[in-house]
């Protein structure tokens, strides 16, 4: 799921970039609207579909309870993931509340307009900064706060620079001279960006009868492409860990009773009790995330 979301934001990001130019700032050719509608319906997908499958998953979602175990259970805890999951139980039932309204209610802000937009930028990059800070998820929650910067406008980021950048925006977003004519990278652009509006149109079809769906699955694509993918997370919470014990042993008949066998340490997959969690992301150790698949067998 995780590299089907860096394709599809990977490839709406071909698109922010203007034609035949390098300048940061091509006259003529602003971002189009298009392409910031396409991350909105991105990141609305990821934050729907991760909450509607928690309700749909397991009943300790619409109990408020999954919070109990999700520290201790999930693939790679870190240093942090120990004291969140001693928090008492009102704070656990506390964050799958403000879990439910950060992926079931403030995805739909980016239909009320400007103010509910930015809102909803804000509140999705905290949301992933938590996320960060208690768990190893690599760079998943990274990745997601890519379409979240979608929200924000030029005003509500102008902050973040210069007056000179700032002033040289402003200008560029003046409206031309009548009858001036577009440049043909202008015009070509305008056509590949009304072709992604229609494809991704048509791509969503099976992803949001998916999401409709009582019986919704979670990173699945739809198309060869992976372009327009549904996603989710978490969907069901194991109650109790189980960890597989690799060992191996250096005598030439492994049968013998004397033979001395070692266990083999992953460099951050829980093993030792004594070994405290370590902190990788947004790095991402696959051999030691697939471990904790492997345990469900």
């Amino acid at each position: 799921g995780w590299e089907s979301q860096l394709l599809e934001t990977g490839f709406l990001g071909i698109f922010l970039c203007p034609l035949w130019t390098l300048s940061r700032l091509p006259q003529g050719s602003p971002p189009s609207r298009i392409v910031i509608w396409s991350f909105h319906w991105l990141i609305f997908r990821i934050m729907l579909g991760a909450g509607l499958i928690k309700i749909r998953g397991d009943r300790c979602w619409r109990e408020l309870t999954c919070m109990d175990y999700h520290y201790e259970t999930q693939p790679v805890p870190n240093p942090i993931s120990y004291f969140m999951h001693r928090s008492p139980w009102w704070f656990h039932r506390l964050e799958a509340l403000v879990n439910h309204f950060i992926e079931l209610l403030v995805p739909f802000f980016l239909l009320l307009g400007r103010r509910m937009s930015i809102l909803h930028g804000l509140l999705q990059v905290l949301f992933q900064v938590l996320l960060i800070v208690s768990g190893n998820l690599s760079f998943l929650n990274w990745l997601t706060m890519v379409p979240s910067f979608a929200c924000f406008d030029d005003a509500s980021l102008g902050l973040l620079f210069g007056s000179r950048l700032r002033e040289r925006v402003a200008r560029l977003q003046l409206p031309g001279a009548e009858g001036q004519s577009l440049s043909l990278g202008s015009r070509v652009r305008r056509v590949l960006n009304f072709s992604l509006g229609l494809l991704i149109a048509a791509l969503s079809v099976p992803v949001l009868l998916n999401l409709l769906s009582s019986r919704q699955v979670m990173n699945t694509s739809f198309n060869p492409l992976r372009i327009v993918n549904t996603y989710g997370a978490f969907g069901s919470i194991t109650k109790e860990r189980t960890e597989v014990i690799l060992q191996g042993t250096s005598s030439l008949d492994p049968n013998d009773p004397t033979a001395v066998w070692e266990e083999f340490e992953f460099k951050c997959k829980p093993g030792d009790l004594r070994r405290r969690p370590c902190l990788i992301s947004p790095y991402h150790y696959r051999l030691d995330w697939l471990m904790w698949f492997a345990a469900f067998q």
